[in-house]
């Protein structure tokens, strides 16, 4: 696949996840429809996404493999792969991140809350799940007063 193909999928993979991650905002400030914005941005983005991420490994993969930080270094050295990887990312980030906004709805969260959550999410994957399970063990730890006796 030639460098702009690939700059074009960029792009595209891109484009689709910001979709994602704004519908997932939306939801926020838009209860009657949440559910179904929350079901587009955590399933329809992430598995079209999936889509593009197995068609890039079937039609990129080639020298390297993940036994080694070299072998992984040789497998991310084809700029398909690379894309690949940055697929991967943005599939899995946007799932992450809705499944936060889900437990966060469940517990009744307010948006001050959660946006941080979901910022951290959107710019650096894990960091937003860590401060995500953290913030929700301390909430889970303050509405326990018989625990905190205990």
């Amino acid at each position: 696949m030639d460098r702009s193909a690939l700059d074009t999928l960029f792009s595209a993979a891109g484009a689709l996840a910001m979709l994602g991650w704004a519908a997932l905002v939306v939801a926020i400030g838009w209860r009657r429809h949440a559910a179904v914005l929350r079901r587009f941005a955590g399933r329809v983005v992430p598995l079209g996404l999936g889509v593009g991420y197995v068609l890039l490994i079937a039609t990129n993969w080639g020298p390297g493999g993940y036994g080694s930080l070299a072998q992984v270094q040789e497998l991310f050295s084809a700029p398909g792969l690379v894309l690949a990887g940055w697929v991967h990312y943005l599939a899995f980030d946007l799932f992450v991140g809705t499944w936060i906004a889900e437990r966060a709805a469940a517990d009744e969260w307010p948006a001050w809350l959660l946006l941080p959550a979901l910022a951290l999410t959107f710019l650096f994957g894990p960091a937003g799940l860590l401060a995500y399970a953290l913030v929700r063990g301390l909430d889970a730890w303050r509405k326990r007063p018989a625990a905190r006796a205990a």
